[in-house]
């Protein structure tokens, strides 16, 4: 059985999560890392579609059994861009996980499975980021011990849901007027080196990265980077 995990956006946090999927995977197949849709073998059997930026073409689809997503939502509710970076700013520490099939409507395919990320609501990216990834990590394998029988209990979306547009870098843009605790929420999701936080004050324009301190209590121990 050929299993394919692609990941197509070069600058992705998700790479290290990849590589320990693939190796996670031998044991249901030979599993593959790939770095472009195009490259995947025909026929293959369940193809996981991860971190990746590029719209996969149906011709491309056709080539696996299965092609599956992991989405931060409760689709259909969340489709689109940085579904957890959003619900993290919307104040919510519990994020629904979504695996489903990908189709050519983008986030509109059969769901397989769900799950909940858990946050205390001091963590910052990246430990957000380990915390999904380590839970995509699960879900795929969790499919694939569950494969084929799991296909079965698929279902359908319904309703049209709600969707989250592409984050830019003018939404790390803090209010200088508003308290830290107000905007804390902005800067947990700040990438410090490729869109940091950020406010105008008097003609000039000021940057601010956040890192955790080790000796604070919790789980915010790392530093803002890729969301």
């Amino acid at each position: 059985m050929i299993l394919c995990i692609v990941v197509d956006n070069e600058r992705t946090w998700f790479g290290p999560f990849a590589e320990r999927l693939v190796r996670r995977l031998e044991s249901f197949g030979s599993s593959y890392l790939l770095r472009s849709a195009e490259e995947i073998p025909d026929p293959s059997e369940v193809t996981f579609f991860l971190s990746c930026e590029r719209k996969i073409a149906p011709t491309v689809l056709a080539r696996s059994r299965h092609n599956l997503v992991v989405h931060a939502s409760d689709l259909p509710e969340g489709k689109g861009m940085s579904p957890m970076t959003w619900q993290v700013l919307e104040g919510k520490n519990t994020v629904p996980v979504t695996l489903f099939e990908a189709v050519e409507t983008i986030d509109a395919g059969t769901i397989y499975l769900k799950d909940l990320l858990r946050f205390q609501g001091n963590e910052l990216i990246t430990e957000m980021q380990a915390v999904l990834g380590t839970k995509v990590i699960e879900m795929c394998e969790r499919f694939m011990s569950e494969y084929p029988n799991v296909i079965k209990m698929g279902a359908a979306q319904t309703g049209s849901g709600s969707s989250y547009r592409r984050r830019t870098l003018e939404d790390s843009r803090l209010d200088p007027e508003k308290t830290i605790a107000e905007q804390f929420n902005l800067l947990r999701v700040v990438d410090n080196e490729r869109y940091p936080a950020f406010f105008e004050w008097k003609g000039r324009k000021f940057v601010l990265k956040i890192t955790a301190s080790a000796d604070v209590q919790g789980s915010g121990t790392g530093s803002g980077v890729a969301a």
